[in-house]
């Protein structure tokens, strides 16, 4: 009977560390219909990255708005497109472990949204 909680537990864990990897939307779903009554150590792991992940996305692309309104040009255009590829890539590494069901850090922030976000 133990061995069936463990093994639901990590099933919840994984579904909900893929799903938060959806949008922000899904993310919301994620943390407050499937994990904040049910927590498990993967949910709380990916969500954590996640969340910290949509905020640097937030932010690069209040910046990109910004900057790019005040002065076009072709070269911050470019920096922007790296920087969003950036982000897709690190995106792709951490939904590709919560679908492994691991806690695998996202490079560049995993380690910092786990301190960050202690609470989730």
């Amino acid at each position: 009977m133990e061995t069936n909680f463990n093994v639901t537990t990590t099933e919840e864990g994984k579904s909900v560390a893929v799903v938060s990897y959806i949008t922000i939307i899904g993310w919301l779903i994620a943390y407050f219909a499937m994990h904040k009554d049910k927590r498990t150590e993967l949910g709380s792991y990916h969500l954590r990255q996640t969340l910290l992940l949509y905020l640097v996305l937030i932010v690069v692309n209040i910046a990109y708005r910004i900057i790019i309104n005040i002065t076009y040009s072709g070269l911050l255009e470019t920096i922007f497109g790296i920087i969003y590829l950036i982000l897709f890539i690190l995106w792709i590494i951490g939904l590709i472990g919560a679908i492994q069901g691991k806690k695998k850090e996202i490079p560049l922030i995993g380690a910092k949204a786990q301190s960050m976000f202690p609470s989730i």
